[in-house]
């Protein structure tokens, strides 16, 4: 959840853009990479042609320059104006031009996708007959998890723990990486996407 945006002082410009730019809760998957170099998984959470906040497993300093690469939208990039509990915000860099391009982009997903749910979901979700399970760590440590669902390219799961976003790890013998933190346990979004024989063979 956002901090109060009070707690890092906003300059002329970055006040300007929140008043012109009205911000769409989103939920898109991508990467994001550091004037260090390192490219981490992220998830855009709410977004407007002039700025975006994301959550991911890295703490950028104010001023840095990201680069973002996300689902459905491509390269964005943008100084970091503000830090908030697991992720930061920026504003996003571009011409009059750019800008109108990315408004329409945002107005096509928010008519074409639910947005302010848990996830994009690429494929639809079902519900297992069999939900208990478990996830696997790289370092062959394993928890157990309930399933509240799944689909072709990712589930939802209750978890006691919560690897950090981009762990990688294994649910029922298929591979992904953590993309989403929510209060009940994660997201995984597999690694490859599964095939409807495939997945009715873990689930079943």
């Amino acid at each position: 959840m956002l901090q109060p945006e009070h707690a890092i002082p906003l300059g002329p410009k970055v006040a300007e853009d929140r008043r012109t730019y009205e911000r769409t809760p989103v939920a898109l998957f991508g990467r994001c990479m550091f004037e260090n170099k390192v490219e981490i998984p992220c998830q855009a959470i709410n977004m407007s042609p002039g700025d975006l906040a994301a959550i991911a497993a890295h703490e950028p300093k104010i001023g840095e320059h990201v680069i973002f690469y996300l689902d459905n939208i491509g390269r964005l990039s943008g100084e970091v104006v503000r830090i908030f509990d697991g992720g930061f915000a920026i504003t996003i860099e571009g011409t009059a031009r750019k800008r109108e391009k990315l408004a329409s982009q945002i107005a096509w997903l928010k008519e074409n996708v639910k947005f302010g749910k848990a996830d994009l979901r690429r494929h639809d979700r079902i519900v297992p007959n069999q939900r208990l399970s478990d996830i696997r760590l790289e370092d062959g440590r394993s928890y157990p998890i309930e399933i509240i669902d799944i689909s072709l390219s990712g589930a939802a799961i209750k978890s006691e723990i919560r690897p950090a976003i981009g762990t990688p790890l294994t649910l029922g013998g298929m591979q992904g990486k953590v993309v989403r933190h929510f209060p009940e346990g994660i997201a995984i979004q597999f690694s490859v996407v599964q095939s409807k024989s495939s997945l009715r063979g873990h689930i079943e």
